[in-house]
This record gives C-alpha cells, sequence and structure tokens, in this order.
C-alpha cells in the first residue's frame, strides 16, 4: 500500500551495451545534453520518487556523476555498478535504496519521454497488488509464428505490450529475482506469484533501441 512519498525509490537501469544500436546510447547526446538525463530529470521532479539509484557500467559512475552534479539536486541519487544481467544490476539498484524503501519503481532510462503522471500511475497501481506497469493495449493482429509459418492468430484485446516504469513492492521483487531468470522484472514478479496490474502507457514513452528510434526522439526534441 502507498502510504507516502518517502517510501518510494527509483532504479534506473544504464547498464546496457547498446548492441543493436553500435554504441552505449544512455550517453549519446540527444539535443544538448546526454540522453540519460531526460528520464533522470522526470525523476527528480516526481515528487513521489525519494531516493533514486542509477546502475551503469564502472567506467560510467565518475561521468555520470560529473553531470548529476550539474543538476544540483537535493534529491538522493547514487550511481553503482552493474552486474552480467539486467536482474543483477536491478538487483544491485534495489539493495542499495535505505531500508526504508517500500516500493521500488523500475524504468528504462532509454526512455527519455516518461511523464510524471505515468510514474505515477504505476505507483499508484501498487497500493492493492504486488506491482503494476505500464503498458500499451496491442493495435495491430498478433500472430504466433513457427519456422515462419503461422500457427494462430491471438485475440490482440488480451495483448499488452509491457514499457516501464514497472513499480512493485520491494521485498516482493527482490525474492522474485533471487528465485527466476527474466529479462522482464514483472515475469520475475509473476513467476513468484506475485500479483502485477497493467496501467496504460503511452506512444511517446518509446524504447530507444535502433538508429530509427534515436531518429524519432530527435524529431520529438527539435520539433
Amino acid at each position: 500500500m502507498v502510504k507516502s512519498i518517502l517510501n518510494v525509490g527509483a532504479v534506473l537501469p544504464a547498464a546496457g551495451i547498446g548492441a543493436r544500436f553500435g554504441e552505449r546510447k544512455q550517453f549519446k547526446h540527444l539535443g544538448n545534453k546526454p540522453l540519460f538525463l531526460y528520464a533522470l530529470n522526470v525523476f527528480l521532479k516526481c515528487k513521489e520518487i525519494a531516493e533514486i539509484v542509477i546502475v551503469t557500467n564502472e567506467d560510467e559512475i565518475k561521468y555520470i556523476y560529473q553531470e548529476i552534479e550539474i543538476l544540483n539536486t537535493k534529491k538522493s541519487i547514487k550511481v553503482i555498478a552493474g552486474g552480467p544481467r539486467r536482474q543483477d544490476s536491478v538487483m544491485n539498484g534495489c539493495t542499495t535504496l535505505s531500508s526504508s524503501m517500500e516500493l521500488v519503481t523500475i524504468h528504462d532510462i532509454v526512455r527519455p519521454f516518461v511523464t510524471n503522471d505515468l510514474i505515477l500511475s504505476t505507483i499508484l497501481g501498487c497500493k492493492n497488488n504486488d506491482g503494476c506497469i505500464a503498458a500499451l493495449l496491442s493495435n495491430d493482429t498478433v500472430k504466433e509464428v513457427k519456422n515462419f509459418n503461422i500457427v494462430r492468430t491471438i485475440d490482440r484485446n488480451k495483448i499488452w505490450l509491457a514499457q516501464t516504469p514497472q513499480t512493485f513492492n520491494k521485498k516482493v521483487l527482490i525474492g522474485a529475482m533471487n528465485n527466476n531468470d527474466a529479462t522482464d522484472e514483472a515475469s520475475m514478479v509473476e513467476a513468484a506469484g506475485g500479483v502485477v496490474s497493467v496501467t496504460e502507457g503511452s506512444v511517446m514513452n518509446f524504447k530507444i533501441t535502433t538508429i530509427d528510434d534515436w531518429k524519432l526522439a530527435e524529431k520529438v526534441v527539435y520539433d
């Protein structure tokens, strides 16, 4: 249950190597600042978030602290090294948060156009559940395919495309990560028997994975 704004911490994974993009996009400048600062600034302004942990590669910690120093914020921000897998990095972030943080919001730092309302919506979605994630209802017809042949058509009204932020009871998430292996935090909580709800995400809350995604982000920033 959400008791106060002081019990929610955020973990922002930023340790990706950018294999499909060709470089570490989180540090590439979009407009006049590195990409990671866009999402970070939203979390800094979000009153419901009391602490922030950025999880990155060891060799980028100093650089991120330098960028944070310029922001002149009073909110607690820690930058730590990640692990070999995403869940290892998220686990490191969760255990770095203060013990008073009852909820944890996970957000891909390469989703630069997250909003305060979307963060808050996932937090409030945890009131009666173990977690709540942002997601989009599929607009397209969904096909299950094997060896390039259609096996079946899936009812698109039942298909939601997961985004971040994803907010969870911190103890539940840590327990789920200890006992499961997946690239999506919600999947691990589900596998552990947790109840995760969905709140409607935004098409603007897209993840920058490819050069085409970057070009779209440039249009958003420059237009």
